[in-house]
């Protein structure tokens, strides 16, 4: 049969594999680094026969996005393999390929320690050297179930009594076998860039009422080049760990005394936090937005009007008040409805635009609370915008205006996608088709690249996600845009139109930098801790050699906290180069070192973080440095801000 492989006509004997088809069509240098084949949407073994319905044929190399998902898998095969070797008695799970990565969560009567992992990476090197081969057969499930039984391996069992099938794959290397649906690389002799990480505890299926098992991950790549690039990154993202940062820095706590995944502000964090709230309020305001404030709990019935307690209900907290039952809210969608429906509203009244640092809880599961990035309280800069269908693509198109400015502003790259109608959902497929369609005109009429999330939209309604790309290349999910023509049918949220009757708004849930909590953890590693001078809590600190300077120093901090300028002293009786190495390691911007001559000049010794030294200033002169620096950001963005 005659079939496109690489882009050219290829005439091709029955019964050839995959692989033996691209090595005859490709270049011996081009083979080398191909792991799979493509048969359409389909990938395959390169052991695998060509199929006779397949019409073209294209090689997955180890350097794409789909190729690194295979090596992936296939080291996370090869890890199971050398775990059952050095363990006998442990028992096997899944083991996928994740973001960067892979893990295999293991059933074993102790904790995996760092010694374990690196015997388990040896293991897994000599097997690389032997360069056994993958294969794959296809068996009854009769057959698949007796030979897991045999091996004892309970889960795998588990597994196929679940999924019901009549036929499962089973993939060996070497005299290891794994329930699985492949594909893999051709041998172990091409997984020559990996690296166990770390373990962790994981509930099976991740379900808390199951059995905890050992999950050790790790990372694999196409090259040791990469591999290096990679680790060398994740020694940077230590550094920045907003978690470390947020201790050195004494910006935040988490107390388990008050219950996890609650953020304990300390006076410079809280600081930080107010500077950043202060500026986006400032900026809403500008921008059209009309402040509001709705309560924590709201009667459950809301909830169920809203299809939360149906569809968001295990995210959520309830209380009980006078036998009346309540939902802490997870989101402020509500209390805005409520507060846009108190009076009857005109076309000419549209847009309503509400704008609140709204406080929210939901329950996370304790496995995946992480710092500031994960937790169960926090605040969203939340807003909801109710207008008219013939407003709603200037409304969307002013969202991302904003996401624009504040992303520039940061100094983040993005990307943007759309999330589409999950399968928990509410509203008809008409009113999910207009929102889908309103989010796809704007980004196209705004001339920016979108990709289509299929099924991760709310529960309400279709949105944009913004993923913002940091410093050290991660992407974050912080921006959200969503169209809902739902709530307000539920609501009965209604405008009387130029033709005197009641028309239905559109609303637009909003929030630009998602989660205050989940922002400022970002910032914070996106900085490593070195805020901008306009953010930073501290913008400088005096140093006074000796106490003969003590008294010059406290005017002159006098001086400048009446300019505005958030200013610290030090004038303990320490030698001035470990207070200097102190100011350093909090990230301070400005350190005025004041000694005899700077009191007889009636100055100060300006020192900077990046170790620039302007040197000897006048009060007035150091001022105005630290307002130039805090404005400098905001020259070119259309944004100003002054605290």
């Amino acid at each position: 049969m005659q079939i496109e492989v690489a882009g050219k006509p290829v005439e091709v004997a029955e019964g050839a594999s995959c692989g033996e088809v691209l090595k005859e069509s490709l270049s011996k240098k081009q083979f080398k680094n191909v792991v799979v084949a493509r048969c359409g949407e389909t990938l395959l073994d390169l052991s695998t026969t060509v199929p006779t319905d397949c019409t073209t044929l294209e090689p997955v190399t180890a350097d794409s996005p789909e190729g690194l998902d295979v090596i992936r898998h296939s080291t996370a095969h090869l890890m199971a393999e050398a775990v059952k070797k050095l363990f006998p008695t442990a028992k096997v799970t899944i083991g996928p390929a994740v973001d960067n990565g892979f893990y295999y969560d293991f059933d074993y009567e102790r904790p995996f320690t760092p010694e374990d992992l690196e015997a388990i990476e040896k293991e897994m090197q000599r097997s690389v050297g032997s360069d056994q081969e993958f294969s794959c057969r296809v068996v009854p499930a009769e057959q698949a179930r007796s030979e897991f039984k045999e091996q004892g391996e309970d889960y795998k069992l588990e597994l196929i009594d679940e999924l019901g099938e009549d036929n499962y794959s089973i993939y060996q290397h070497g005299e290891f076998t794994d329930l699985c649906r492949g594909p893999h690389v051709p041998r172990t002799g091409m997984l020559k860039a990996f690296k166990l990480l770390s373990v962790a505890g994981a509930y099976w299926r991740g379900d808390e009422n199951n059995k905890q098992l050992q999950r050790i991950y790790g990372t694999a790549w196409g090259n040791p080049k990469e591999l290096k690039k990679y680790l060398h990154q994740l020694e940077e993202a230590k550094k920045r760990d907003h978690r470390k940062l947020g201790t050195q820095l004494d910006l935040f706590s988490f107390q388990e005394a008050g219950g996890a995944g609650m953020v304990y502000w300390h006076p410079k964090g809280a600081l930080v936090r107010t500077i950043l709230e202060d500026f986006v309020t400032k900026e809403q305001i500008k921008r059209g937005y009309e402040l509001v404030r709705g309560p924590q709990i709201l009667k459950r019935e809301l909830w169920e009007t809203s299809g939360h307690y149906e569809n968001y209900r295990e995210n959520m907290y309830f209380t009980e008040i006078d036998e009346q039952a309540y939902g802490v809210k997870p989101m402020n969608c509500l209390a805005h409805m409520l507060i846009y429906n108190r009076k009857l509203m005109s076309y000419r009244d549209l847009p309503q635009r509400y704008f609140e640092l709204g406080v929210v809880h939901r329950h996370e599961k304790s496995g995946v609370l992480h710092g500031l990035l994960r937790v169960r309280s926090f605040t969203q800069d939340d807003a909801h915008i109710l207008c008219r269908p013939d407003q709603l693509q200037d409304e969307i198109k002013g969202v991302i205006k904003w996401v624009q400015d504040l992303m520039g502003l940061f100094g983040f790259s993005y990307s943007m996608e759309i999330s589409t109608r999950p399968e928990k959902s509410i509203g008809s497929d008409e009113d999910w088709n207009r929102a889908i369609d309103a989010l796809k005109e704007a980004m196209e009429a705004v001339g920016l690249p979108y990709e289509i999330n299929e099924g991760d939209g709310a529960f309400y309604g279709p949105k944009i996600d913004v993923k913002v790309t940091d410093c050290l290349g991660r992407e974050w999910q912080c921006s959200t845009i969503q169209v809902d023509f739902t709530l307000p049918e539920r609501f009965d949220l209604t405008y009387i139109g130029d033709d005197g009757e009641k028309h239905r708004p559109v609303m637009v849930h909003r929030a630009i930098m998602g989660s205050v909590e989940r922002f400022l953890g970002i910032l914070i590693e996106h900085y490593a801790g070195a805020f901008p001078v306009w953010f930073a809590p501290v913008q400088a600190k005096i140093l006074n050699v000796t106490d003969d300077q003590k008294e010059f120093a406290e005017k002159v901090l006098q001086f400048f906290r009446e300019k505005g300028i958030r200013i610290e002293a030090d004038l303990r009786n320490e030698k001035l180069g470990y207070k200097v190495r102190e100011a350093q390691l909090e990230k301070i911007p400005y350190m005025f070192v004041i000694g005899d001559k700077e009191v007889e000049a009636g100055c100060v010794n300006v020192r900077m973080r990046g170790g620039d030294d302007p040197g000897l200033l006048s009060l007035e002169e150091a001022a105005a440095l630290i307002k130039d620096a805090s404005e400098e950001p905001f020259k070119n963005g259309g944004m100003s801000y002054s605290f």
